[in-house]
């Protein structure tokens, strides 16, 4: 494929290792000879805006630069190189001087530090996330990277997501040095561990670095080129930007990749299952936005697309959608446009073991006990709100939407039977 030389040239370089995306772009638009109003033009934005993109060090809108950077024909991989994060420096050689008692305590010190730690949760556990999204640490290299991202995602599907964010700094680490290789599966890989990130982060109701992450995501999936990478990423963006009131753009994104998802012909399980969970996303995402004819029409089309899918998802699928589990998707869909009802009646033939993880089978107790809540049933609600703590306690105590549901039943029907247990069972959490 042919490279124009402009991206070969010492200023290209030189922009892409100070990670300005903006100045590649001002770069090429230059080099054809446009003003700002024609690329802007272009790519749909004001000379103003794109002008304040060129000279920002600071990305604020992904999908812009995105736009912005194909127009002018920035390399894929030149893009890449300039939106990654800092690599990470080399610390300071610190000299201490230590007493034998001081050796003597140290590993006492660590395991109380590491304890510490544990108790702060998820807090604690954000701020080394943080880091690592500003400053990607040093790769450890502790292991396959293949075999810690499932390892990872079984974190996600048990609930277990305060291990989970514990593990991803090392992750996102790992997963950028694999990347280097310029290989397609390895850009896949470290994709899937921005999605895993941004899935995590929108349980625990951080939104802002969801929506990193997902961009980050979206980045390393484009430039992988694999469609199903890019469907999952898209769908973790999508959902950030729905829990951001910004229901138009998430629907304009989910229809977007669904539609690439079905223009591979969905010849393959994988595909008609990316296909099915895009349009149950899409379904909910219309619900959210007030659009009932759209999220009911959707609905009955990720039935029709789940019919060639096995009754339980295989393990490990990215996409882990069944006919259960579109039924699942219905009750969110009836709640989400007011109608408790018809969300109720969705789900009544719905049971645990049709879903293959504790997740799943968790989220079948909170999106019922939503639906029961919003019936006004109070002990309905406790019991499914039980059923999924049990299956897995965080889904119920690190979601913030979960927790208040649990603190107003606590409130207002404080004597009602399994609202004591379930009470404390997530205060303990």
């Amino acid at each position: 494929m042919f490279v124009d030389p402009l991206w070969n040239s010492r200023r290209a370089r030189e922009s892409a290792a100070q990670r300005r995306p903006g100045a590649l772009i001002r770069l090429g638009r230059e080099h054809r000879a446009w003003t700002l109003a024609v690329l802007g033009s272009r790519i749909g934005c004001s000379p103003a805006t794109l002008s304040r993109l060129e000279r920002s060090a600071r990305v604020v809108d992904l999908a812009l630069v995105h736009r912005a950077a194909l127009e002018v024909g920035v390399p894929r991989h030149m893009l890449v190189t300039s939106l990654a994060p800092p690599s990470p420096a080399a610390p300071a050689a610190t000299k201490v001087t230590a007493s034998p008692r001081d050796a003597e305590e140290d590993p006492m010190r660590r395991r109380t530090l590491l304890t510490a730690t544990a108790a702060a949760g998820p807090v604690a556990l954000l701020t080394g996330l943080d880091d690592a999204l500003a400053n990607t640490p040093a790769p450890g290299g502790i292991g396959p990277l293949d075999a810690r991202l499932t390892s990872a995602r079984t974190l996600y599907d048990t609930g277990r997501h305060r291990q989970l964010l514990a593990a991803l700094p090392a992750l996102i680490a790992d997963g950028h040095s694999a990347a280097t290789s310029r290989k397609s599966l390895d850009q896949v890989r470290l994709s899937s561990v921005y999605s895993l990130a941004s899935a995590v982060l929108i349980k625990l109701g951080s939104y802002d670095r969801a929506r990193l992450t997902a961009d980050r995501a979206r980045t390393w999936a484009e430039v992988s080129g694999s469609p199903l990478a890019a469907a999952a990423a898209a769908r973790e963006l999508a959902i950030v930007l729905r829990h951001q009131d910004r229901h138009a753009d998430a629907q304009r994104l989910m229809t977007s990749a669904a539609t690439t998802v079905e223009a591979t012909g969905l010849r393959t399980e994988a595909a008609a299952a990316a296909y099915a969970q895009m349009l149950c996303t899409l379904a909910y995402t219309a619900a959210r936005g007030g659009q009932r004819a759209d999220a009911l029409a959707m609905t009955e089309e990720a039935r029709r697309a789940a019919r060639r899918l096995p009754g339980t998802a295989p393990a490990g699928r990215l996409f882990p959608i069944s006919p259960a589990a579109v039924d699942l998707y219905a009750v969110g869909v009836h709640w989400a446009l007011g109608d408790a009802g018809a969300a109720l009646d969705a789900g009544k033939n719905l049971r645990a073991a049709q879903f293959p993880t504790a997740e799943r089978k968790a989220r079948m107790g909170t999106d019922m006990a939503r639906a029961w809540w919003a019936w006004n049933r109070p002990e309905q609600t406790a019991r499914a709100l039980l059923d999924a703590y049990r299956a897995s306690p965080g889904e119920v105590r690190d979601r913030p939407a979960i927790r208040s549901i649990v603190d107003e039943l606590a409130e207002r029907h404080p004597r009602t039977t399994g609202v004591r247990e379930l009470r404390t069972a997530v205060a303990q959490g």
